[in-house]
């Protein structure tokens, strides 16, 4: 308990001229930025690497911690090929490891074998890539006991210690992504705050603001939105939709995240095969920008340290089609209409992105687009076969005969 106290008030003091020396921004112009960088790497890497199993044994020693290979600069290197624009790394999952040098616990990379700080490594690796970065981190502790009947103030000193440790030696962190509320909720809740434990968040986004005043606080907990959080999580699912679910939360106003897996695990699961193609991935980037959402996409290195062929190709090809078709994603808000079964719209000035990925049944599509102006293809050969309606405002466009492209044929439309 006294280790724990008195590192927390040796940070802060630490931490003070770091906190007056980032200029704050204004929560708008903070959001907006986030925003921006609509598509990101989220990265879960810690002992359950090693175990297969996102929900690895709290009690796993240290020492099966062991990448031979461990290489940030690849994971940073597959994310800019991916024209990703951000990272968010597991500094700590549910299991209670933590992956940077940490005075708070012994649970940590440093007890390893590797004994490298992979936090340090990760944030110098992306910075270098030009990308920002974010860090996960569970209030959910099962290694330290972290849950119903066992969290009393040692704990929550404990969350403060190591958060003001990320703050303070590891540079401008964007974002610091929570998880790990749920388990104290019912399963179905998705309206009700109470829990039964009480997390202090009160406590705990405010020590963030003072630390750093630039980094945006999110909450994976399936809830409406806390006081203090700056934007809103939705767990393997388009803001929405729920057909995961685990998202059947009311979508606020505030800017959006879906988090999902290249195949069905968060950490590495040498067992998994269940890889997305390509084209399921793009069109779920694109359904997500269809809602104004960021898409935050796992990768799950192997326990060598190094993210694996099929995601790096998966990736790669992401990054292509963004390379051709990227600026009707970036930049970009939500359209005239939710996501469809048969795509998303995207806006961007005075032009909308219709985004077609499946065939509608009936062989055209009647939008009612405001101020529209004129239709044509980005992507398609020929001409665009659309007719205007200006007294009932609808705007039919006609697909049938028509060889859509198998992964997202694009029509842009300009408005007056």
């Amino acid at each position: 308990m006294y280790r724990l106290l008195k590192l927390t008030i040796v940070l802060a003091v630490a931490s003070i001229g770091r906190a007056e020396a980032q200029s704050a921004k204004s929560l708008a112009e903070l959001q907006q930025e986030f925003v921006d960088l609509r598509f990101g790497m989220f990265i879960h890497y810690n002992t359950a690497t090693y175990l297969s199993d996102d929900w690895a044994d709290p009690g796993a020693p240290p020492s099966i911690f062991n990448p031979t290979a461990l290489d940030c600069g690849q994971w940073a290197k597959v994310a800019g090929e991916a024209n990703m624009s951000y990272g968010c790394l597991t500094a700590k999952h549910h299991n209670g490891f933590c992956i940077w040098d940490t005075k708070t616990t012994d649970y940590s990379v440093m007890s390893t074998p590797c004994k490298r700080d992979v936090v340090r490594e990760y944030v110098d690796a992306f910075r270098d890539q030009g990308l920002k970065v974010m860090l996960y981190y569970s209030i959910l502790d099962l290694h330290h006991n972290l849950r119903p009947g066992w969290v009393d103030s040692r704990h929550v000193e404990m969350v403060k210690a190591q958060l003001t440790e990320l703050l303070t030696d590891y540079g401008d962190v964007a974002v610091i992504w929570f998880d790990g509320h749920w388990d104290q909720t019912a399963d179905e809740n998705r309206t009700n705050h109470s829990a039964a434990v009480d997390w202090h968040y009160d406590e705990i986004y405010g020590l963030i603001r003072k630390l750093q005043p630039n980094c945006l606080i999110a909450n994976n907990h399936h809830l409406p939105t806390f006081p203090g959080e700056d934007y809103q999580i939705f767990e393997r699912d388009v803001p929405g939709e729920n057909k995961s679910g685990y998202s059947g939360q009311e979508v606020s106003r505030l800017p959006l995240e879906t988090c999902e897996t290249i195949n069905g695990s968060w950490g590495y699961n040498i067992t998994d095969n269940r890889y997305k193609p390509a084209s399921q991935l793009i069109q779920l980037l694109v359904r997500t920008a269809g809602t104004g959402a960021n898409l935050l996409l796992n990768v799950g290195p192997m326990p060598d340290g190094r993210i694996d062929e099929t995601s790096t190709s998966r990736l790669r090809e992401m990054g292509e089609w963004l390379g051709k078709w990227g600026y009707t994603v970036y930049g970009t808000t939500a359209g005239f209409i939710k996501p469809q079964d048969w795509g998303a719209v995207t806006r961007k000035g005075d032009k909308y992105y219709i985004h077609i990925m499946n065939a509608p049944g009936s062989g055209a599509l009647a939008l009612e687009i405001p101020g529209f102006a004129s239709a044509k293809w980005l992507n398609m050969p020929g001409d665009l076969r659309w007719s205007h309606d200006r007294k009932s405002g609808y705007t039919t466009i006609v697909l049938d005969g028509v060889t859509l492209d198998p992964v997202d044929s694009i029509i842009e439309v300009t408005v007056k």
